[in-house]
């Protein structure tokens, strides 16, 4: 029997798919479907469109809710076409769960938080890279590079591998551990830099000449957007057609935030929701935060941050290519950029699974503390139904030292335990 990534899949199954063209993000200038395309032809992002009034025909509430709760249930609203060139590993609707500690602790509802760990390799980058390397597979690409500060990369190498499709990636060289074991032990050629991802992105595109491959950063290819566009779509249904008050969202590239502002736009075109929207919060680390100072500024574009840093290194993007659409998004939402000191990072993410035993990632815990902070600074109420991203699991993060041991030929001294 020929080996296809999707057979367990039940869900994934022919659908028909709608796309009609590319477009550049800044100038609107339309691009053909079904080709290569990195950047636009003056270098901003290009966004994948849809005919949204036949999806509008084939698409319901009712339809949706009878399909297996996957991400592939959206397929009329996701770009691949043949469905034999979809490379999944499983790419389930990750769940929402309340965090009564920190309602309770501040006196507000309860935060929701929407768990991104479940998914493939562990982090929310599976949503974006499943749909990018199921894209390169369907336009013939077979050699994929990335800069990665450890989870993009992790995912990229996992379905480049059951893609067969070669990936090379390199990381930053204080990128945990185990995300550069993973990167390496599902397939990809990986290398540290001495550099942040900037320095890394750059060795990507110098090498494209030499090496032939596929540049498949942040916001350099059109899929990973539409990959990360289903936290949206996704959200919006099991909150029973309706969106929050305020989404927290950790932003780096920022890929997931525009995705979701382009989703809410599209479940509207297509009558599934109203024009209600969301007060879109971009939370950065202050180490690291380019958009945070751009928002302040009123500037539409970022200046990229010198000696960036932070414990979160999933946000420690000093510069991102989207920055204007980002900025767009937290303006057009009525929302804010927020940055939090990695001392309240950590602090969050240890009380929390503590004291509520949810073990949040630092990029998460960032969401946990913005959220925090907001409330103190009264830029949202204790009344607002939030949203946080916990873009991964905690798991694959350092974490505090626990070496208390006992020696068991020797009597236990039980008041020292207690």
């Amino acid at each position: 029997m020929p080996h296809t990534a999707h057979m367990t899949q039940p869900n994934i199954v022919d659908r028909p798919t709608f796309v009609s063209h590319l477009e550049c993000a800044a100038t609107g200038e339309r691009y053909p479907a079904d080709t290569v395309h990195g950047l636009s032809r003056v270098g901003k992002p290009l966004l994948v469109r849809y005919d949204l009034d036949r999806v509008r025909d084939v698409l319901s509430r009712a339809v949706l809710a009878a399909r297996a709760p996957d991400m592939w249930k959206w397929r009329e609203m996701l770009p691949v076409r043949a469905t034999a060139n979809i490379v999944s590993l499983g790419e389930v609707a990750t769940p929402l769960v309340p965090v009564p500690v920190l309602g309770d602790r501040h006196g507000a509802v309860a935060p929701i938080v929407k768990d991104e760990g479940r998914l493939p390799t562990g982090s929310f980058k599976a949503r974006g890279l499943v749909m990018a390397v199921s894209m390169a597979k369907e336009l013939g690409i077979r050699r994929i590079a990335m800069p990665t500060n450890g989870n993009a990369g992790a995912a990229m190498a996992a379905y480049c591998a059951a893609a067969g499709i070669e990936s090379y990636v390199f990381c930053p060289d204080d990128t945990p551990e185990v995300n550069v074991r993973e990167i390496a032990l599902q397939g990809a050629k990986v290398w540290r830099v001495n550099g942040l991802i900037g320095d890394c992105g750059r060795i990507v595109g110098d090498g494209r000449e030499a090496m032939g491959w596929f540049d498949l950063s942040t916001l350099k290819e059109p899929y990973r957007i539409e990959g990360k566009k289903t936290m949206g779509l996704e959200l919006v249904e099991q909150l029973g057609w309706q969106v929050p008050d305020v989404i927290f969202y950790p932003t780096g590239g920022g890929t997931g935030l525009i995705g979701m502002w382009k989703a809410f736009a599209e479940l509207e075109a297509i009558g599934l929701i109203g024009p209600e929207r969301p007060r879109m919060v971009a939370v950065q680390a202050s180490g690291c935060a380019p958009i945070v100072n751009a928002w302040k500024a009123g500037a539409d574009h970022a200046e990229p941050v010198a000696n960036a840093h932070t414990v979160a290194s999933g946000i420690r993007v000093p510069g991102a290519i989207g920055d204007f659409l980002i900025l767009n998004a937290v303006r057009e939402s009525g929302g804010f950029a927020i940055a939090v000191d990695d001392d309240a990072i950590i602090e969050v993410r240890d009380r929390v699974a503590r004291e509520g035993g949810f073990l949040l990632c630092p990029e998460g815990a960032a969401t946990a503390a913005a959220w925090e902070a907001a409330l103190d600074q009264g830029l949202i109420a204790r009344t607002d139904r939030a949203v946080l991203y916990n873009c991964a699991s905690g798991l694959k993060y350092p974490m505090p030292p626990a070496d208390a041991a006992i020696d068991r030929h020797q009597p236990i001294d039980w008041a020292a335990i207690r």
